[in-house]
Order: C-alpha cells, then structure tokens, then sequence
C-alpha cells in the first residue's frame, strides 16, 4: 500500500504575531515553528495502517514551504514516514489553497497513492479547502474530519464528525482522500533512535514551479489587527456603592437599566 501524507508548517500558536510589510500575511521574522497540529493526527493514522499491515506500506511525507519546512518533514520521518518530498516555494504565503492543492495533485497524480491523508486545516490560514480539492483533482473519494479510522481490504470505514457533536459513519472504496480531526489518535513523539534514523531516509527536493501550473484563485487584499475601540471601566471599592455606580452607569450609557 502507498500513502501520501501532506503536513505543513505553522507558527506556534503561542507566538505574538505581527503584520508583515506588505501587509498580506504575517511578519515571520522571531516566530518558532511547528508541525501543525492536525497533520501529526494525519501522520499518526499513516504509520497505524502501515504497523496494522505488517510494514507492508510506504509512507511518503510530503511539505511546501521554504527550506525551513525540512524540519516537520524530519519529524515525519521520525514518526515513521518512510520519505520525504520537499516542494521548495520561498513564497509559499503568497498560494491560495487551489494552487497548493494542484501542486499536491500533480506531484501524486502518477504516484498511484491509496492513501493520502491531510488535516481538516492548518492553523494558520484554516481555510480547509486543500484535501478536499486534492481529492476532486485526483478523482478520489473524500472523508473530512476524520475521527475514527478502519481499513477493510480495499476500502475505508470512516467516522467523521458533524455539526453539534454528531457523528457519521461512512464507508469508501480506495483510493481515498481523508482530512483528519483533533481526537482521531495520540500522536507519537519520535524517540531518539528514530529521529537518528530519519536522518538517513530519503529526502527529495524538488522546486515548486515543476508542480504549480494553476493560477490563483484567491488573493489577500490586506491583513491587520483589529483596531482597539475604547476602554473598560473597572469598579472597585465597597460593594454597596460598587452597585450604584454601576447602575448609575448602565442608566447613563444603556437601555437596561430605566
């Protein structure tokens, strides 16, 4: 069996984020960066079906991204992917999830994958159009956020949540496309034999333009911070004149209070 697994990498959510100069996307200059956090679920379910077969599947991680995105694909690896797939874009901010979905396609298209997993979003752009959209340019069924997981023979019986906690169950035929949740395993942290071992797997890098054919779709206008509009007041004292001045305040400033 093969399996495509796209991860990509995201800031650390922790990070204080400013606008960069061009006003489109994020400063990335001081950021630390990570595995986004729904692709280590995607990578986690690859290694379970290649362990639930005995080893016999390979496992191919695949990023974009400028060369620091090396390193979650290392991670892969160290998870136990079995290669890497570097598509090099210094510019990668600047792709609208059409273009990063064909790329995904075309890089696969003649790969012959059973199964290609992503995560429901990324969690910085969180548009969550890109597996769903590799799936249509593939011609392969699709299961979005993926909560449970059984392969059947050849095909998939998947669980995947709904709107207001609700779950259904579905079952496609490979090759398929599924986009994965928070919840649907417990990622594994690469011990330290692995992460030695990864660096000797193979690592292919290939420039973005071999891939990128489509034109964008979707362009950022401009990007900003909310503008800060007034302040809060804060009452403190006894309580009993807290009480009247905060009546006095919502008769002053509001309809509640009449």
């Amino acid at each position: 069996m093969k399996i495509l697994v796209c991860v990509k990498q995201v800031p650390d959510m922790e990070s204080r984020f400013k606008v960069d100069a061009e006003k489109t996307w994020y400063d990335e200059q001081d950021l630390a960066f990570r595995m986004n956090e729904y692709d280590e679920y995607a990578v986690e379910q690859a290694v379970q079906v290649k362990e639930q077969l005995g080893g016999a599947a390979d496992i191919t991680i695949l990023s974009m991204g400028p060369d620091r995105v090396v390193e979650v694909i290392k991670k892969g690896l160290a998870m136990g992917g079995d290669r890497g797939v570097h598509l090099k874009d210094d510019r990668i901010s600047q792709k609208d999830p059409w273009q990063v979905a064909g790329a995904i396609a075309a890089f696969a298209r003649d790969k012959t994958f059973d199964l290609v997993f992503t995560g429901m979003q990324s969690q910085d752009r969180g548009s969550a159009q890109v597996g769903v959209t590799v799936a249509e340019l593939l011609g392969c069924a699709c299961v979005t956020t993926l909560v449970g997981f059984e392969l059947s023979g050849e095909s998939v019986i998947a669980r995947r949540e709904l709107e207001g906690g609700i779950r259904a169950v579905v079952k496609v035929k490979l090759p398929a496309v599924l986009t994965c949740q928070l919840g649907l395993n417990h990622p594994r942290y690469p011990t330290l034999p692995n992460i030695m071992k990864a660096r000797q797997k193979e690592l292919l890098t290939f420039p973005i333009a071999e891939f990128l054919t489509a034109e964008a779709r979707i362009t950022t206008e401009k990007m900003y911070l909310p503008e800060k509009k007034g302040h809060g007041l804060v009452l403190e004292g006894d309580i009993n004149e807290t009480a009247d001045k905060l009546v006095a305040i919502l008769k002053e400033k509001t309809k509640v209070v009449r």
